[in-house]
């Protein structure tokens, strides 16, 4: 029992660590959550179907081959659009599980683009008007990876959150 309890907490902070990486990137913030993910399922509180493991564990290696070849920043040397594609990411997510737990993806990614709308109407984000693909090309280099990384983070919350009410969810 106390190994699962371990367990548990190392996918909590696993999550957590992913949560702050989407905000202030020092890394791929989709790794710690897909790590936190197994470390959730292994822990015996939550559990995962095979599937969610596979599409998670080819998002993850998507976006860690995004990473090498996006840019590194913004043209003026800022990560200020992440805090704007993070935060819009997380609450679209809070939003499509208080919806039903189907629709936390696309909350999600819908709360990532908004993110990026307001990123845009500020004075560093002015940049992304000039054309749609600069839009396009920062939203697939910054918005999938926190998409990624917030839809596992999501899927472990509501996956303890369910196993906790004993509740079968749609999901799963």
């Amino acid at each position: 029992m106390t190994i699962y309890t371990i367990l548990l907490i190392l996918g909590t902070i696993g999550l957590l660590a992913a949560l702050v990486l989407v905000i202030k990137p020092w890394t791929v913030a989709a790794i710690p959550a897909y790590a936190g993910l197994w470390l959730l399922h292994l822990s015996k509180y939550t559990m995962f179907p095979k599937w969610t493991f596979i599409f998670y564990g080819i998002a993850t290696a998507m976006v860690v081959g995004l990473k090498f070849i996006s840019p590194k920043g913004e043209p003026d040397g800022r990560n200020t659009g992440n805090l704007y594609i993070g935060l819009g990411a997380l609450m679209g997510s809070l939003l499509g599980m208080l919806i039903d737990a189907r629709f936390m993806l696309l909350g999600t990614a819908l709360g990532a683009v908004m993110g990026e709308v307001a990123f845009s109407r500020t004075p560093h984000g002015k940049w992304l008007m000039l054309s749609k693909s600069n839009f396009i090309q920062y939203l697939c280099a910054r918005g999938l990876p926190a998409i990624v990384a917030v839809a596992m983070i999501g899927v472990g919350v509501e996956g303890f959150v369910y196993d906790i009410a004993n509740v079968k969810p749609i999901f799963l």
